[in-house]
């Protein structure tokens, strides 16, 4: 079997697999990416819709999980979201900004994947689909990697494999396997950016309220966020749950503000004064919507006209609405999750390059780090900051 010998070999093209080749081609070096799927960015064709939310223009590094917050500091700082914007805009490819500084492809996300082709292209890099690693062992000036398509000789090593979120595009854990491997810690993973689910009781009550959505606020161990929610058939979605999600773990307690930007108690005492003759239900399907304020009444709430109601009462509606106590019984896991916690710790990674401090020219890159990115773009960001990073010095 023949061998392909290059400068930096990436395993993964996806996000930070290409940002790290075309930045390293452009440094001259000569650079081959391969991957096991069957064709390059994926989870970037899929993303938003289909119109990949690339990044956001408030990106910091609060944005982010990861047990050492410091770590994304540097790569972040060194390539921002107006610097991936400038590559965007020198392709012509329209954009626009949604809510929260997110940015969005007027027109496909295949646009983005077909402009760090292109630079891929520019830059002298080789990419292939369909090509599996068998084996990766240290050699002499480097790496050897046995794949399905021939034996690579590289002298840097970048792992941008991902996390496990969403297999049916082809995640593994491959990258946890390696990084283990050369004696790096992997921290526990779990999937983050995911529906939550609800069994029994709970269930029972919201399920025919699936397609139901409204803005609330979603309290989880001391951090709170305000955006839709949507109710499925198994449990709560929308962009408010897949945001708490990342900090809530089954056991946890979840609060709902089914009013937020409002203050309930004196809401509900403006209702008493103004229209005390009406039903609860019914002033409360003013500001919520109708089905699940008539399920709120059925089995939470007081169900007879507002006058009647007492201080007390009163104060118990007011708690219930502004942080209403939902148990949720999981997660849809990583069939669904759009990002995984977790991964190879940080710890013995350079914060600066993304090199391995144990291995010299291994890097690990993206998702397979232990750093996780809210919804909106910013793994995105991270995916094209860390690649960079690696790109610059592999």
């Amino acid at each position: 079997m023949s061998t392909i010998a290059c400068d930096v070999l990436v395993i993964g093209a996806g996000a930070a697999g290409l940002m790290a080749a075309l930045t390293a081609g452009q440094r001259g070096r000569q650079v081959q990416v391969i991957d096991h799927a069957n064709k390059v960015g994926k989870k970037i064709l899929m993303s938003g819709g289909g119109r990949c939310n690339f990044t956001n223009t408030g990106t910091t590094p609060a944005n982010f999980l990861s047990a050492n917050p410091h770590f994304c500091k540097s790569a972040l700082a060194r390539y921002t979201p107006a610097d991936f914007l400038e590559m965007v805009e020198r392709h012509r490819i329209a954009w626009h900004e949604k809510e929260l500084g997110q940015l969005f492809c007027d027109v496909s996300s295949k646009l983005i994947v077909k402009m760090l082709m292109d630079e891929c292209e520019l830059a002298g890099v080789q990419t292939r689909t369909h090509c599996a690693v068998e084996d990766v062992e240290r050699a002499s000036a480097g790496f050897r990697v046995k794949t399905s398509q021939g034996m690579f000789h590289a002298q840097s090593l970048i792992v941008a494999t991902g996390g496990l979120s969403i297999p049916s595009l082809g995640a593994t854990g491959f990258g946890y396997e390696l990084g283990r491997r050369f004696g790096h810690d992997v921290l526990p993973t779990r999937a983050g950016l995911v529906p939550l689910t609800l069994s029994g009781r709970p269930q029972e009550r919201f399920a025919d309220l699936a397609g139901v959505a409204l803005p609330v606020t979603a309290t989880s161990n001391g951090r709170s966020f305000s955006n839709f929610m949507l109710v499925t058939h198994r449990g709560i979605s929308g962009p408010a749950i897949l945001q708490i999600s990342s900090y809530w773990q089954p056991g946890d307690d979840l609060a709902l503000d089914l009013l937020p930007g409002q203050d309930a108690r004196a809401w509900l005492h403006a209702m008493k004064r103004d229209r005390g003759a009406a039903e609860l239900r019914t002033v409360l399907g003013d500001v919520l919507p109708k089905r699940l304020a008539q399920r709120l009444c059925e089995h939470w709430l007081p169900d007879k006209p507002v006058r009647q109601l007492d201080h007390r009462e009163l104060e118990a509606v007011a708690t219930l609405l502004s942080a209403f106590p939902l148990v949720a019984s999981g997660t849809e896991g990583y069939r669904t999750a759009e990002v995984t916690l977790g991964g190879v710790d940080t710890n013995k990674v350079s914060s600066t390059t993304m090199e391995s401090r144990l291995v010299p020219g291994l890097f690990f890159i993206g998702e397979v780090l232990d750093v996780t990115g809210w919804l909106g773009g910013y793994n995105f960001q991270w995916a094209w900051a860390s690649g960079h990073a690696a790109g610059s010095v592999a």
